[in-house]
């Protein structure tokens, strides 16, 4: 696997997002999700584990029954929208939206492998999620392979919040999907499960 240089990878475009969410769920494996912060800096993980929405059918899925609130609208957006979610009053989730337009699916992005801005990502993870800055004990801060382990973890890691909710991953100057890769035997050793929860 070639090294990860931040900012210069071929970035996925709409027609690579506009999948099934199964389809796109594998497809996401491999790939880099990369933040600029406000400072210039770019925090990026590599995607590792994904877990794919269906929709109006789907009791699992916010848009389930055709739900169309003011949180849920950006799942209607067409593929390569951001949908952000709180959850639990304390966690932030990203889910990448696909499928065709006005189809609310998407893929939840649930763990990442760190390549780029760990430093960044330790102090993000090193407050407390309810924002009011207190800091973590440092016993209790994750290693390094944990720092992206978890939906709510890799949303804090990389400083994603509810301001990016509704924005598009093919075009946003601060949140892109950059195209990846997966060895021969990271592809064998994929599986797919029950959702997990």
């Amino acid at each position: 696997m070639k090294p990860f240089v931040p900012g210069k990878g071929r970035r996925l475009s709409r027609r690579d997002l506009a999948l099934s969410a199964n389809a796109l769920a594998e497809r996401l494996l491999g790939c880099i999700i990369e933040r600029t912060l406000g400072d210039g800096r770019i925090v990026a993980g590599r995607i590792v584990e994904t877990e794919a929405y269906l929709g109006v059918p789907d009791k699992a899925c916010h848009s389930f029954g055709g739900r169309r609130t003011v949180r849920v609208e950006p799942m209607y957006g067409p593929a390569g929208t951001a949908y952000l979610y709180f959850t639990y009053g304390m966690h932030t989730c990203m889910n990448v939206v696909c499928g065709a337009p006005g189809e609310p699916v998407a893929v939840l992005l649930r763990a990442l492998e760190p390549v780029a801005g760990v430093d960044a990502m330790r102090v993000h993870r090193s407050t407390r999620p309810s924002g009011k800055g207190k800091s973590v004990p440092q016993k209790m801060l994750p290693k390094d392979d944990d720092l992206c382990r978890g939906p709510a973890s890799l949303c804090r890691a990389l400083a994603l919040g509810l301001d990016l909710t509704g924005g598009d991953l093919c075009t946003s100057d601060v949140i892109r999907l950059v195209d990846g890769t997966l060895t021969d035997d990271e592809r064998a050793s994929i599986r797919r499960t029950a959702r997990v929860g």
